[in-house]
């Protein structure tokens, strides 16, 4: 492996990630603008924030101060050496977080010391798949700390919702937790959602689903069915753009299953707030570009 490809290939793709919002994150804040009356505060609400998102990818700056936590995760060939693959992508953190792609907001929850390089325990926060593959997949996801907030995980039955364990339930803890953020997490955004597995694995698969375009549907009929009616119950709770009202709350609603054990059953909700900072890369053998995603 050459370091300096690796380096410098996952520390362009957290530069791209932080300044320059993917094509169809832009496009959907783009048609929420059409859908929304003219001169209302959501339509001011979406010029600002689209007007930003052009200055940002001009200036070469961060998207928002809240650079958020970098999760990686990466499918490498099999027998792949993983362990100088994660020494090359915090080193590429620090330098991301030097030349002020990433903000130094790595803190220690026990002395409150910040780590300026932005590398420390779980940061950046490291996923790894192996299997038969040529290149090393590298996707990235900035995850801001507004939006990780409003993340909310339920277990089915729950009387207070009225939610059972089918998929009704699943709709209504979705509703809920869409509710209760309100104007926090920055709407208009993007949930994750999974159905099932356990506390920790539900939220892995929850943000997994932000990997997904926003123009795409669930694989499995009805989990699309529900992707989609939640979309459209999604425009009569009219919280709009930052909470200030309007018909767009969110953008996408993704929504993923994993197996459970007979005594859970957990529905956990991931909210994306409108920078909703995602791209990915291919990269070779040695680490050169084999192709940009998004």
């Amino acid at each position: 492996m050459k370091a300096g490809h690796w380096e410098k290939n996952i520390f362009e793709l957290i530069r791209r990630t932080s300044t320059d919002l993917p094509t169809d994150v832009e496009a959907g804040l783009r048609k929420a603008l059409r859908t929304e009356k003219k001169n209302s505060r959501a339509s001011w609400v979406l010029r600002t924030i689209l007007d930003n998102v052009a200055l940002a990818r001009r200036e070469d700056r961060p998207i928002c101060q809240d650079t958020g936590t970098p999760i990686f995760r990466f499918r490498t060939p099999s027998g792949f050496d993983t362990n100088i693959l994660v020494a090359h992508t915090r080193e590429a953190v620090a330098a991301a977080t030097d030349r002020g792609y990433l903000r130094e907001n790595t803190i220690d929850p026990v002395s409150g010391a910040p780590f300026y390089t932005n590398v420390a325990p779980g940061s950046p926060m490291i996923h790894i798949e192996q299997g038969a593959r040529k290149t090393v997949d590298v996707r990235l996801i900035l995850k801001g700390g507004g939006s990780e907030n409003v993340g909310a995980q339920y277990s089915l039955p729950d009387k207070e919702l009225g939610a059972g364990r089918d998929l009704e339930g699943v709709r209504r803890c979705i509703l809920d937790a869409m509710w209760r953020a309100q104007g926090d997490g920055c709407p208009p955004g993007v949930l994750g959602v999974c159905i099932g597995g356990d506390r920790a694995s539900g939220y892995l698969c929850s943000k997994e689903q932000f990997l997904r375009k926003l123009g795409d549907a669930a694989a499995e009929t009805e989990l699309a069915r529900l992707e989609a009616r939640v979309m459209r119950d999604a425009r009569l709770l009219e919280i709009g753009p930052m909470g200030l009202g309007g018909r767009t709350t969110v953008m996408g609603v993704k929504i993923g299953a994993m197996s459970r054990l007979p005594a859970s059953y957990f529905v956990t909700v991931s909210y994306m707030c409108w920078a909703f900072r995602r791209r990915g890369v291919l990269l070779g053998p040695e680490g050169g570009v084999d192709r940009w995603l998004y």
